[in-house]
């Protein structure tokens, strides 16, 4: 990879390379973050769509831009920076998201008592025993067996399936279907038929829930949707649906992915956790800001000229906030390239930031702490088959990832 100089000769100036850029390797930032993160923390990139859009990459101007409220979420703006041939209905077929206040703290509302701390909580042995479940398929399976697809895919999706109340035959359905709309190799044909199989799914399964209601979120969404007069948006009860499967697995399980290989890199990390398992609060806090796989899932307009790390942004234009470069940024933290499981802290921007913060961190988190925990007892030796530089990356994926892990014990 060319690594010469490819910073802007003039202040606003985009740079000449299409964006979004490939990592050097699963955990370490593009090369051209380098000119970016503490040297010009808000610049113009041309996106591989030919648009021109706006990087943020410092982790103070990341934090002030997600919380200025002239900073729109919404798709509909013509300048929306998709890097990718968006589908129309990537546009349409939005939820809470993607809307602003106070629309969005409406939405969200009806939702949220769900992903609370304390209820998420309460899904602990569940979270175990789907853990076990895939563990015990792993060790039948190899070894060597792919743990992307025995273990870190189909833990969360079984616990976002059974909290929605999808049928467990189902899960592989929305699996395929989540990976090729969020795909970095998928094409705009690929990803709206993605967007309209599974909206048509999730319609039929929404009407259905309202004929039969149970004790599951799907009916519960759709009771705080439920007008005075007995009628609801069905519309937007599926987009919420679809948005809490999409965000409920598909970044949780790309995290226990690469979250197992950066632990099998870092040995002397892995032993720390081992020797001391009330690490894994703090383990997973670093986990998300190292591997910051949420990099380019942070698009927004301006809806008012607005000053920030020395340039302006326009009305109307768009903008990406880099969550990897922000987690990397060296003016907040020490050593940002270096694993170190004991930093702990929750000062990284992993899980978004301000009122569009990942309203399912707590059940991640969650997740995360269980299945790391479970998956190093009952398989210490675990470690890697394929070296890590030879992995099947998710380049220009909206949540990044690798397409498998081998591993053996």
């Amino acid at each position: 990879m060319n690594t010469a100089d490819r910073s802007p000769e003039a202040t606003g100036q985009a740079v000449e390379e299409t964006f979004p850029y490939e990592r050097r390797c699963p955990f370490a930032p593009p090369v051209q973050y380098e000119q970016l993160i503490g040297k010009r923390p808000v610049s113009k990139v041309r996106l591989a769509t030919g648009r021109e859009a706006w990087v943020v990459a410092g982790l103070k101007e990341a934090r002030q831009i997600l919380t200025d409220s002239r900073i729109s979420s919404s798709r509909t703006h013509a300048n929306y920076p998709f890097y990718f041939d968006a589908p129309p209905q990537m546009r349409t077929d939005s939820s809470f998201i993607a809307f602003d206040p106070p629309r969005h703290t409406d939405a969200r509302r009806k939702v949220a008592a769900s992903f609370t701390h304390r209820n998420v909580q309460k899904l602990r042995e569940a979270i175990e025993r789907n853990a076990d479940a895939c563990i015990d398929a792993l060790l039948a399976a190899g070894p060597p067996a792919d743990l992307h697809r025995l273990v870190s895919l189909p833990a969360p999706m079984a616990m976002i399936c059974d909290l929605l109340g999808v049928p467990p035959e189902d899960r592989d359905f929305l699996q395929r279907h989540g990976e090729r709309l969020f795909g970095g190799t998928s094409s705009q044909a690929e990803r709206e038929a993605a967007v309209v199989e599974v909206g048509a799914y999730l319609e039929e399964l929404v009407r259905r829930k309202d004929r039969e209601p149970g004790d599951d979120l799907i009916s519960r969404t759709i009771a705080a949707h439920r007008a005075e007069d007995g009628t609801y948006d069905v519309r937007d009860v599926v987009n919420t649906c679809r948005m809490l499967i999409n965000g409920g697995h598909e970044t949780t399980a790309n995290h226990l992915t690469l979250g197992v290989a950066a632990l099998l890199e870092h040995p002397e990390q892995l032993d720390a956790l081992t020797r001391d398992p009330s690490l894994i609060g703090p383990a997973v806090e670093e986990l998300v800001r190292y591997l910051g796989l949420g990099d380019l899932a942070v698009p927004r307009v301006a809806l008012a000229d607005i000053e920030i790390g020395g340039e302006t942004i326009r009305e109307g234009d768009g903008v990406l906030v880099l969550l990897q470069a922000a987690n990397r940024d060296p003016r907040e933290f020490h050593e940002p390239d270096r694993l170190i499981l004991s930093r702990g802290g929750r000062r990284h921007v992993g899980f978004g930031h301000g009122v569009h913060l990942c309203i399912g961190a707590d059940l991640a988190r969650l997740e995360l702490e269980v299945v790391l925990t479970r998956l190093f007892q009952r398989v210490p030796t675990l470690r890697l088959v394929t070296p890590i530089d030879e992995l099947p990356t998710k380049e220009r994926a909206i949540v990044y990832g690798v397409w498998r892990l081998d591993v053996t014990w």
